[in-house]
Formats: C-alpha cells, structure tokens, sequence
C-alpha cells in the first residue's frame, strides 16, 4: 500500500544512470535556490524597519542609509558571484571554492554552515507560516 502511494504521489524511481550529469534549468533552479536568498531579503528589511518604527519616527531617517547599505552589499555579492561563475564553470560552490582557496577544513566549515542555514531557513519559514495559523485558532 505504501508503495503504491509513494508511486502515485512522487512517481517512478529514476535508474542511477538517470541522475547523473543533469543539469536544472534557469527556472527550475531559480525555484529551487532562490528560497533562501528571497527568505533572508525579506526578514532582515521587515526586521530593520520594525526596530526603526519602535524607536520612534524620527529613527526612519536611518532606515535610508540601511537601504542604501543593503543596496552596496548586494552588488558586492553580485560581482562574487560573477567572479566564481567565471572561476567555476563547471559548478562552484562554497565547499568546492572554500577547499580550493582555503583548504579542506575552511570547506567543511563552509559545507555545514550552509546546511545549518538551510535547516534553519526552513524552520523560520515554517514557524512565520504557521503564527497566523496559531492566532487564528486561539479565538
């Protein structure tokens, strides 16, 4: 029964000559990866401006400058990804740039980091998606 349903919900297992060498595409890797990057983008801008409205209006003149900042971070990440696009064609991420620049340890360091973040990307998601829900039922 269990299979069936697994069958049904997921579909048929692929043959392990299957998965190797596929490459996603542009949409469906922007689907795929972009969830932590949208997530981080829309707490830490929900985040500042709540911190600047509790201190008082006359904190959101600051809240110019933190975009601004915000704004340089982001085209400095931008041109490192374009540095590492180039440096990597084949596929670099942070473990494989880390080990190459710094060493296996720094890429094991960067590895599970990025798990961690994932992880608790997911678990931030889900508690945000959730809260409505709880408020909902306590009436």
């Amino acid at each position: 029964m269990w299979r069936y349903l697994k069958r049904l919900l997921i579909g048929k297992p692929l043959k392990t000559t299957d998965e190797g060498g596929q490459a996603l595409t542009k949409f469906k890797a922007l689907a795929l990866l972009s969830s932590d990057a949208l997530s981080s983008v829309a707490y830490g801008t929900e985040q500042i401006t709540t911190v600047l409205i509790t201190l008082s209006a006359a904190a959101l003149m600051y809240q110019m400058w933190v975009a601004l900042l915000v704004l340089v971070l982001l085209f400095a990440i931008t041109l490192s990804y374009q540095q590492i696009i180039h440096a990597y064609p084949s596929g670099g991420g942070a473990y494989v740039v880390a080990s190459t620049n710094w060493g296996t340890s720094a890429g094991l360091v960067a590895g599970g980091s990025l798990l961690v973040d994932y992880m608790l990307t997911v678990a931030v998601s889900v508690t945000s998606g959730l809260m409505p829900l709880s408020r909902q039922f306590q009436r």
